[in-house]
């Protein structure tokens, strides 16, 4: 090797480190629950830190059989303001590695050929 040449096998170790590192935030992600509300907390909706909608509340005090509307409003608020705080989730776990890997792409499907 040249002096100032890059070490490859240092290369391939930060990589396969920063690979750890990737698959523990996505199991981190999966395992975290957060939640979102709307209507002042009447109703609440849980998600998984993926996004998966792991439940959802209602206060009965917002269920009015004449206006089903603004409860379908409610619900889909809710699991937005949910969805909103994963993604915030998401980014604070994941945006260090991203920085790692030159960052401005979706890492949900980035895999590193050959580790």
């Amino acid at each position: 090797m040249q002096p100032g040449q890059p070490n490859m096998q240092q290369i391939l170790q930060q990589a396969q480190q920063m690979q750890q590192q990737l698959v523990n935030a996505q199991q981190e992600l999966a395992a975290a629950e957060v939640t979102g509300t709307a209507g002042g907390g009447l109703v609440t909706a849980t998600v998984s830190g993926a996004g998966e909608l792991k439940s959802l509340n209602i206060d009965p005090k917002v269920v009015d059989p004449d206006d089903v509307e603004t409860l379908s409003d409610l619900v889909v608020a809710a699991v937005r303001d949910a969805n909103n705080n994963a993604q915030q989730l998401a980014a604070q776990k994941m945006g260090p590695l991203a920085g790692g890997l030159g960052g401005g792409f979706d890492l949900g499907g980035l895999s590193l050929p050959g580790f």
